[in-house]
């Protein structure tokens, strides 16, 4: 399953490395986060859970030290320090599979790929993938992905840090047809299945929008820019709220409930069937009726009550647009 949070947390760890191996007597927590853009106390966090991880803690085994905490008097408690450096000067093989479990490397591999399509022009990103690359493949390692050119995502990342309205031209996912309108876009975020936008203004529902980027025909950056809502973080937040339900669906339709859900949770299975806890994003009803049309007929919904009907109402009005289509 993918883990949206960690992969936040790891995103930027491979231009850490780089811009610490270029400054063996390492830099201030502050200096480091100006060099990213990011907020040196979310930094400062994101590199303790790093420096602090444990690959197998019932073994006893730990990562080795692969960052160094100090203060101007030397080493501090990490908690405490202000600057931090590399303990080596070899980022590369301090974060390579030897140390690293494969599943941890490639999400890290996954998400500065991830990020160098919003900083195509970023040459330690693209030099800490190139890292990366060789830790995963070894002597086998192709020549690295160069940073694909994603025009509208680029638009989008400067518009959400200028606050920069943007016109968009965006085909539907749960409704028919294709809308033009003016948004403010407030975050991107690199979900499971791409890059999506979270924006407003705020509606009259006072929710936020959510619109997939991969849906997006025509993106234009606009000279008007717009004021955060003093409670953004809570609608943010709130946009990104799960709503918890459990199905019982054939164990060969498992593959369904990993593509709509957020995370899967298994709580018993038999020969024939699993029984699951799935956390879905809004729409609730249409993700879940569109998960049980594609889990089938014994695919069924155990709670909450009022979304047993959620294939079937969906299949019907299918049925209802295809014949009224002919």
């Amino acid at each position: 399953m993918a883990t949206p949070k960690y992969v936040q947390r790891i995103a930027r760890l491979p231009e850490v490395f780089a811009i610490l191996a270029a400054h063996p007597e390492g830099l201030s927590l502050t200096a480091l986060a100006e060099r990213l853009g990011v907020d040196a106390t979310d930094l400062h966090t994101d590199l303790l859970a790093f420096y602090a991880a444990d690959v197998d803690p019932m073994l006893g085994l730990s990562r080795p030290e692969t960052l160094e905490f100090f203060g101007p008097g030397g080493e501090v408690d990490p908690n405490e320090a202000e600057l931090v450096r590399l303990v080596e000067d070899r980022p590369g093989e301090e974060i390579g599979v030897e140390h690293v479990d494969a599943a941890e490397l490639a999400l890290v591999y996954t998400a500065a790929t991830a990020l160098a399509e919003t900083e195509p022009g970023n040459a330690d990103l693209a030099a800490a993938i190139e890292v990366l690359t060789e830790a995963v493949f070894g002597d086998t390692a192709p020549n690295p992905p160069a940073a694909r050119r994603n025009r509208p995502l680029e638009i989008l990342h400067e518009a959400v840090s200028r606050r920069g309205k943007v016109r968009i031209t965006y085909s539907r996912e749960w409704h028919q047809g294709v809308i033009e309108r003016e948004v403010d876009p407030y975050r991107l975020v690199h979900a499971r299945h791409g890059w999506e936008l979270d924006a407003g203004p705020v509606g009259e529902d006072g929710a936020l929008r959510t619109y997939l980027v991969g849906n997006l025909r025509a993106v234009e950056a606009l000279d008007a820019t717009f004021a955060e809502p003093a409670d953004l973080e809570r609608l943010l937040a709130e946009q990104r709220r799960t709503t918890r339900v459990q199905v019982r669906i054939p164990h060969a339709a498992r593959w369904a409930a990993d593509f709509h859900a957020e995370d899967v949770t298994l709580v018993a299975d038999d020969e024939f069937t699993a029984t699951l806890d799935l956390e879905l994003l809004p729409p609730v009803r249409h993700r879940l009726g569109l998960l049980l049309l594609a889990a089938g007929l014994d695919a069924q919904v155990l709670d909450p009550p009022e979304l047993i009907a959620a294939g079937p109402e969906l299949a019907a009005r299918l049925l209802e647009h295809h014949r009224g289509a002919h």
